[in-house]
């Protein structure tokens, strides 16, 4: 990971964001990079960003105001860039129901502009951040953000006599990250009940450092093509409730509209090309010629009706575990 990223210059698209924030937290205090670029929209996150990862203490740290959706303000700040990390998307579930279209412009088209100035202006390696909501999806976000996958695997498949290679990493739910339930159940506590969609439903769950560790990991090991999934633990949301506030009484309102009961990683129908490994899946691509990139005989195979499922999972969490990871 030295040679990787020291003394390399690092872009992080949607850095303003929890994931961009941690990863650049984790970056700086284990490498040296020469130059680690914030890549994002909103110059208020920028400025506050800014205020703990300042240039006078780090003088790597460069902020670049953009979308992804500029393909010309790409190809200014791709520019000298070794590895790309793209964490930038539009991925409240109601917000993208609301408005498709914006949602279509940021996670497809913007995949699409990375790609091709990425493989324009001769990044190296390009990793993207997916969402079990991508695997059978039915809500739109989880359905850009499937595409988006597809673009990226299907990226190395035209890079030419380019050097770059793309590859996707998917997980579970992120601990205390903007907009998901623990902050809002956090919120609730105040008014003594807390709304259950269903008591059934379980979701996988992973902490924002045990993430950005898993795509720091993926970065080093990615030959191009392949998607990663890692092996992470499910709960259930009312152990969550009780962890959350035991003194709290539940209401059940029901499953809301693009919501599942459990989520997917690794659907049915991608066990057939589906490789583990000892705290982690890997999704080969499609295409033929990538075979030999994946070949070698120890790789154990998933059985053909396998599915990584947050409610067929063997690893669970404790209401003390939950605890702990809040």
């Amino acid at each position: 990971m030295k040679i990787l990223l020291n003394d390399k210059t690092i872009l992080i698209t949607g850095g303003t964001g929890s994931f961009g924030k941690k990863c650049t937290e984790i970056i700086l205090r284990k490498y040296k990079p020469k130059k680690l670029i914030i890549f994002s929209r909103d110059e208020l996150k920028q400025f506050e960003m800014s205020q703990v990862f300042s240039f006078e203490k780090y003088p790597c740290m460069r902020y670049f105001l953009g979308d992804v959706r500029d393909k010309e303000r790409l190809y200014r700040a791709f520019r000298g860039v070794d590895v790309i990390i793209h964490a930038a998307a539009l991925k409240q579930v109601p917000a993208a129901e609301y408005n498709p279209f914006e949602a279509v412009k940021t996670n497809i088209l913007g995949a699409e502009n990375i790609i091709n100035v990425a493989i324009d202006i001769g990044v190296k390696r390009v990793v993207a951040l997916s969402t079990d909501k991508a695997a059978n999806p039915i809500n739109l976000y989880g359905a850009t953000k499937l595409c988006s996958d597809k673009l990226f695997i299907a990226g190395n498949a035209y890079v030419g006599r380019k050097d770059t290679i793309f590859s996707v990493v998917r997980y579970g739910n992120v601990v205390g990250s903007r907009g998901s339930v623990i902050p809002f159940f956090l919120n609730q506590r105040e008014t003594g009940v807390l709304p259950i969609t269903d008591p059934r439903m379980t979701r996988f769950w992973i902490t924002l450092e045990q993430g950005v560790n898993f795509v720091l990991d993926c970065l080093k090991r990615m030959v191009g093509g392949e998607l990663y999934v890692p092996k992470i633990p499910s709960m259930n949301i009312m152990d969550l409730a009780k962890a959350i506030a035991p003194e709290c009484k539940t209401k059940i309102i029901g499953i809301r509209p693009g919501e599942k009961l459990h989520e997917v990683m690794v659907p049915r129908d991608d066990a057939r090309k589906t490789l583990e490994f000892s705290n982690y899946y890997l999704i080969q691509p499609d295409f033929r010629f990538f075979e030999r990139r994946f070949k070698n005989k120890n790789i154990k195979r998933v059985p053909d009706d396998f599915e990584y499922s947050s409610g067929n999972n063997s690893w669970w969490l404790t209401v003390e575990e939950l605890r702990k990871m809040i």
